[in-house]
Formats: C-alpha cells, structure tokens, sequence
C-alpha cells in the first residue's frame, strides 16, 4: 500500500506537470499571445467563455488521477514481473527502442478508435462521454476532459501495452509526450497545417485538429486521435470534412478578432 500510495502522487505530479506545461503552452500561446494573429486559423470563429476552460482543466485534473492510479497498478505488476515490460534495455537494441514507440501509437490509436466509438453508443454515451463533448468549441485544456469512467478508460491504454508489448517503459514515456501534444494541439481550436494536406496523401493518412473540432461539432464520425486511417476504412469520415478544412486554411486574415467572443457564421458541420 506504501508502494501504491508514493507511485500515484509521484505519477500524479508527472503526469499533472505535463499537462500544465502542454495545455498551459496551448492556451498562452492561442488564447493570449497569438490570439490576434491566429484568430484566421480559428476553426470555429469565435472564442469560448473562460468558465469553459476553467471546467475543461478542472475534469482534466480529475482524469489525471484516475491516470495515476492506473498507472500506479500497473507500474507495480511491471515490477513483479508480470507483464511483458523488461526494467532495462540490456536485452533490447536501440533500433527496436525507437520502433516500440511507433508501436505504441498505432495500438492506441487503434485503442482509441474503437472505444471512442463504443462510447458513442446511446446506453454508454451518457456515463462515458458526455463529460467531453460539453464542449463543442473546446480548448486545449479539454485533453483530458473525461468523466470518471472515459477516464479510466483512457487510462487503460498503459496495462494493455504493458501486459502485451515487450517494450521498455521508457519508450512508454516518450509515446506519452506525443500523445499529450497530439491531444492538445487537436483541442487548441486552431488548424495548423496548410491548406493543401487534405489533397495530399498525408491527408488521407494523418488527422488534424478540424477533424476533431469536426467530431466536437457534430457528435459524430471522425473518431480517430492520431490518423485517418480507421474512419476511413470504417466509413466514418464526417461528409464535409475536407470542405470544412478548405475554408478555414484559406479563409481571409482580415476577420476581426475584436469581435471574436461572438459567433461567426462558418460552415455548418451539420
């Protein structure tokens, strides 16, 4: 029990740190200093209340220690030996290091296609996910945004490849500091890459933070976190998606960001 007890503060301050420092990133830089300049790039065109970003980091705190928990669990079953995660890397090449952590995002990405959409079933939806989709024009503290169930659901993607990947933990972290700027930047509000990517086919391979802004909008399709690969072999790309993504990366920089607290009309994601 001490053991557990001194894991989950210790993963609880890591993972907590790391959320300031990347949701905190995300909101200076996009809600503050480059509000202005950036307000073009807005996928939905107009700022939401403070009292949102404020609930969004207050969940994500919650989620956090959910993390920690699971995480403390699983830290102490790697140290009884009973996953597949070795303590060091005296068995393990350099080469197949830097190839787990690929791994390790395209099993969550795959993790999270498919429970985001089971979470999306109208008996788990309220219990699940409800939380998250408070905000349809989220900010980048809504990363972690989750109920406590979708919490401990998200949490889960750390036993699944500790108990089924011989890879070392520290190949887990480096995967954790992708995910959470991933998450984050797909949150922002913000669409970064240029205009041409949907027509390209990194397009058709990698997401973008208007696929998930899309998801946020409508309450539907564009489940994937990391790639477009599951949605569109599933079918389950939203319609309008690379209309959506046209209009905002070329959309005029001379909308007024003075004006930004209220709704401008953008095209409809329904």
């Amino acid at each position: 029990m001490a053991d557990f007890l001194k894991l989950t503060l210790g993963i609880t301050m890591e993972a907590g740190l790391r959320y300031l420092i990347f949701a905190g990133a995300g909101w200076v830089l996009g809600y503050m200093w480059f509000k202005r300049r950036w307000f073009s790039r807005k996928i939905v065109a107009h700022f939401p209340e403070r009292s949102q970003a404020y609930r969004e980091a207050l969940y994500s705190a919650r989620s956090v220690l959910i993390f920690a928990v699971v995480g403390a669990l699983t830290v102490l079953a790697i140290r009884r030996g009973w996953t597949q995660m070795p303590r060091n890397l005296d068995n393990q090449t350099w080469n197949w290091f830097f190839a787990s952590v690929a791994i390790n995002i395209a099993i969550h990405d795959t993790y999270f296609y498919w429970t985001h959409r089971l979470m999306h079933h109208r008996w788990l939806y309220k219990w699940f996910h409800q939380t998250h989709h408070l905000s349809t024009n989220p900010t980048p503290w809504a990363a972690y945004a989750f109920s406590p169930l979708e919490a401990v659901v998200q949490a889960g993607i750390f036993p699944l490849i500790a108990f089924t990947v011989p890879i070392h933990p520290l190949s887990f972290v480096v995967f954790m500091f992708w995910q959470i700027l991933f998450n984050v930047i797909g949150h922002t509000g913000y669409e970064f890459y240029p205009s041409w990517l949907v027509d390209s086919w990194l397009g058709k391979f990698l997401n973008t933070p208007t696929a998930h802004i899309l998801h946020h909008e409508s309450f539907r399709d564009n489940y994937g976190i990391y790639f477009n690969v599951w949605d569109r072999l599933m079918g389950t790309n939203h319609e309008r998606y690379s209309e959506r993504f046209r209009e905002v990366t070329t959309r005029s920089k001379r909308n007024d960001p003075l004006n930004a607290s209220k709704p401008v009309e953008v095209l409809s994601a329904e």
